[in-house]
């Protein structure tokens, strides 16, 4: 019976990480109140890694379209400064989008914390809808908890601008998000108040 158990945990698993993978996919930017950038690796010097830069930039690009009149940029301080937050602004900022229309959010060092520093910011001023944009494979989780802490949420993924990741690395970052999702999920059960795991 164990190796029909083993069978079906592995079967569950490979589901899981398929459809992370599915859902990411999918552009379901419509108009809202805010375009919200998730933080990412900053590079030594300030420079935003791959995954910040391709973020910020797809950012941009929807603030251009006129998607949103607002960008929140959210994430805290990583192994090199400055922010996350900080680092997107940056780049936003140098692709055209003026320093009005941004808003830094330079606590959070999780997803979750996220969700919930950037809800917090977006009550305060009356703001319920956001475009959420993120790299395809983080999309599942952030909107679970968005919509947790919530807010209307629209991810889109930041593969719209930068085209495909390499499917290795895809692949590894699904299955690192589905064991997030499992863990959200037990912490949550267990009433842990846990929100600084990524």
């Amino acid at each position: 019976w164990w190796k029909w158990a083993i069978g079906i945990v592995i079967a569950a698993w490979l589901i899981g990480v398929i459809a992370i993978g599915e859902y990411g996919r999918v552009d379901r930017a419509q108009r809202a109140d805010v375009i919200v950038v998730l933080g990412s690796k900053v590079y030594p010097g300030g420079k935003p890694g791959p995954s910040l830069t391709r973020r910020s930039r797809w950012a941009a690009e929807m603030y251009r379209h006129g998607y949103a009149p607002v960008i929140i940029c959210s994430g805290g301080m990583g192994e090199n400064s400055p922010t996350e937050a900080e680092a997107a602004c940056g780049l936003i900022q140098s692709l055209g989008v003026p320093e009005s229309a941004i808003i830094l959010e330079t606590e959070a060092r999780s997803t979750e914390e996220t969700a919930l520093y950037v809800a917090g910011i977006m009550r305060e001023h009356g703001w319920r809808s956001a475009v959420v944009v993120s790299d395809g494979y983080h999309l599942a989780r952030t909107a679970m908890l968005f919509e947790r802490a919530g807010v209307t949420i629209y991810p889109s993924p930041a593969q719209q601008l930068a085209g495909p990741m390499n499917p290795l690395e895809r692949f590894v970052r699904e299955n690192r998000e589905l064991i997030a999702i499992v863990w959200y999920w037990f912490k949550t059960f267990l009433g842990l108040p846990i929100t600084d795991v990524q």
